[in-house]
Parts: structure tokens; C-alpha cells; sequence
């Protein structure tokens, strides 16, 4: 599956419209998880039953009514798209929360299927052909949608950002591999200090995108407070705030989709750290820099980027990685500070660079992990590090 994103173009009735059609979605969806929270427990609710529930809601309330069948069902699984998860997860025994489904607050994207839509002969416009008044939005953008047909456009999807509304285009095709341009094999050790060490020696320096555009944050998020509340000017002043952030986000996702289609292009073999990022930001002292980095949006281009170019991605336990030297096998104690690996058979590496080494050793071996391709299914070890170590390694 393909998406392709266009920005459109309108008038502000139109924008209206569809903030009106988001709203609506974000409605059909909670009160498809308050009908399964309150259904009693001999009844049996699944995906069919939330999207006949749908159709009675469409006959109850008017402006439900106005948005298109087929939204009103796709906002209905989005709901069972939460059930079932937390049934999933239930059922694995996952530890913690299991991910109960929550009523959403912030919903910002109304999804049509086959039909309530209509794209032009030029594909330059698309129509929105149901009640709620959207009508023909202009596409501005450089994807080339018109080479594929219309049959072949699953999805449309209309998204509000802050600095404006976006159409996405599911397109079903099969995604094409390409010819890698080296056979080799590498590791990666991700770390705050560089964003990766590899196996090689390279170290990728780390942007540190939100620390550059911090001040700028802060100055915008300041002039939010100086606004009366209700006004115009307050309204304005959120959205450059958020169109900062907006920034900010764009650049981390090109960075790590660009460092992620390099590493696949160049090697064969892949082998990274199986990082535990949701538990290591709990760690308040960190947090901040460790979603700056963005490790799991690089790995996930990374798995992304190992079918397109027939690549193996492994994911490894980094338990001692930065301790066992990777010339003998020895364990090396050594503080955080310490950024130099000194062992007694003479191996004097840099440290994460020793740790790259290492996680590539055990990714050759497997050290029995599973291997993980562009379907994005990895494995999902629990770390034996303590959370300092998994951080500066």
C-alpha cells in the first residue's frame, strides 16, 4: 500500500466543512466504544456489529447522516481497531497497561473508502460528493497520482495540520524491490552523543532538531499567553506555535527516512538494538533528548527500507554491548563517562563503536532473535541493561 499526500486548496467554507466531517468521525467513534463498553457481556461485539451500529446512528442524528456511509463505517473501525488491540494485548499477557480504549479528544482526519469521492480526469481536484458541503478541493503537490488508476485508490483521506488541510490517496499496488548498491554487513549502536556508531567506525552526528528550534518554541508559546482568550489573535498565535512543532517533526522524519534508505541501499545485513524507548523516557532527565532523537522512527524506515531493497534487518538484546570487548570476548567494566574501550588483549576502540561491533556479532549470529523485513513486524525483547547504559550506548 501506497500513500500519496497532496495539500489542498479551498475556501473556508470548505475548511469548515471538513473540520465538521473530522468532528463527526471523532463522534461515530466514541459512541462506538461506549456501545461496546455498555453492551452486556453475553453480547457479542465485533467489527460487524459496530458497523450496523453506524447505521443506526446515521438514523438518529442528522449530521451523522450527512457524512457518507462508507466514513461512517471506517470511523466505526477505527474503534474496533482499539478493541481489538487491547483484546490482543490481553490476551498476550502483555505486562502493564493493556491499552483499554480511550474516548478521543483530538481527532484530525476523516476517512472516505470507495465511494463519497470523486477525483477529476486531470487528477489535479478531488470532489467530496457527500452532505456535508465539502465539494471540489484543488491538489497542489508533486506525487504523481495519475499514473495510477482509479481502481487502484483504496482510501482517501482528508487530514487538518497546522499549517493546513492535506488529501492522502491509499493506493493498493505492490511495492517494487530495488537493487541494493553494496553487500555488506553492518551494526548500529544509537546513542545521544551521535545519533549512530556503525560497526565501520562512522559516527552520523545527531541534528538535535527540537534543542535548535527550542527558543523559537518557547517565544511562540509565550505570545499564546499574552493573547486574550476568544480573540483572533490568540487563534493565530496557537497556530504558528504548532507550526513550529510542525517543523520540527518533518525534519526528524526526513532525517531518519533518509539515514534508513542509505543503510538498507548499502548493506545486506542490518543489525541494530532492540531499544525498550518507551521505558527509557520515563527517565525525566533524558526524555526530552530521547524523543529528540527519534530511534524508533529510524527504525521503523529501517524495516521499511529492508523490503524495498531485500535487506535483513535484525534487532538484537544490547545487553552488554558496551562492556564485553568485541576483539576477545572479555568484560570491560566501564563508567558512563568513560568513552574510550581499553582492553588487555589490546583492542582500543571507541566505545560505541565497540558496541556497534558487537550488536553486528550478534546479529550475524542471531543470538536468537527473529529477523524483521518492511512489513514493520520486529521483535520486541525486553531490555537487562540498566536504563543509563541503554541511553549513552
Amino acid at each position: 500500500m501506497l500513500v500519496l499526500e497532496y495539500k489542498v486548496k479551498g475556501r473556508r467554507q470548505q475548511y469548515q466543512a471538513i473540520d465538521e466531517a473530522i468532528r463527526t468521525t471523532q463522534f461515530i467513534r466514541n459512541k462506538a466504544i461506549r456501545y461496546w463498553i455498555d453492551a452486556p457481556r453475553e453480547a457479542k461485539i465485533n467489527r460487524i456489529a459496530l458497523n450496523n451500529y453506524s447505521t443506526a446512528l446515521r438514523k438518529e442524528f442528522k449530521f451523522v447522516e450527512e457524512l457518507n456511509s462508507m466514513a461512517c463505517q471506517a470511523a466505526t473501525e477505527r474503534a474496533w481497531s482499539a478493541i481489538d488491540r487491547f483484546y490482543g494485548n490481553c490476551k498476550s499477557k502483555k505486562p502493564g497497561k493493556k491499552g483499554f480504549p480511550r474516548f478521543q479528544k483530538d481527532n484530525r482526519s476523516v476517512e472516505y473508502k470507495t465511494s463519497g469521492w470523486s477525483i477529476h480526469p486531470t487528477k489535479k481536484r478531488v470532489t467530496f460528493t457527500d452532505k456535508k458541503g465539502i465539494g471540489e478541493l484543488k491538489l497542489l503537490g508533486k506525487w504523481d497520482i495519475y499514473t495510477y488508476p482509479v481502481k487502484s485508490i483504496k482510501r482517501v483521506r482528508l487530514v487538518g495540520k497546522a499549517d493546513g488541510y492535506y488529501c492522502q490517496f491509499a493506493v493498493d499496488i505492490e511495492v517494487k524491490t530495488e537493487q541494493r548498491t553494496g553487500d555488506g554487513e553492518l551494526g548500529l549502536d544509537v546513542g545521544l552523543e551521535f545519533f549512530y556508531s556503525d560497526s565501520n567506525g562512522h559516527h552520523e552526528e545527531n541534528p538535535r532538531f527540537l534543542k535548535k528550534a527550542e527558543k523559537a518554541i518557547k517565544h511562540a508559546q509565550r505570545q499564546i499567553y499574552k493573547k486574550e482568550k476568544g480573540k483572533n489573535q490568540r487563534r493565530k498565535a496557537r497556530q504558528r506555535y504548532a507550526r513550529k512543532h510542525l517543523k520540527v517533526n518533518r525534519q526528524r522524519n526526513e532525517h531518519s527516512k533518509r539515514l534508513g534508505r542509505c543503510v538498507c541501499k548499502a548493506n545486506a545485513l542490518v543489525a541494530y538494538e532492540d531499544l525498550n524507548v518507551r521505558g527509557m523516557v520515563k527517565n525525566h532527565c533524558l526524555a526530552k533528548s530521547i524523543n529528540d532523537v527519534g530511534w524508533g522512527l529510524f527504525r521503523h524506515w529501517l524495516e521499511y527500507f529492508a523490503g524495498k531493497f531485500n535487506t535483513t534487518v535484525v534487532a538484537v538484546n544490547p545487553r552488554f554491548t558496551s562492556q564485553k570487548c568485541s576483539d576477545c570476548g572479555a568484560i570491560v567494566k566501564k563508567s558512563l563517562s568513560t568513552r574510550t574501550h581499553k582492553c588487555s588483549c589490546g583492542c582500543d576502540l571507541q566505545r560505541d563503536v565497540n558496541a556497534a561491533i558487537n550488536i553486528l556479532n550478534r546479529g550475524i549470529a542471531r543470538d536468537g532473535q527473529s529477523r524483521s523485513n518492511a512489513t514493520g513486524v520486529g521483535t520486541s525483547t525486553l531490555l537487562g541493561a540498566t536504563l543509563a547504559e541503554q541511553v549513552l550506548t
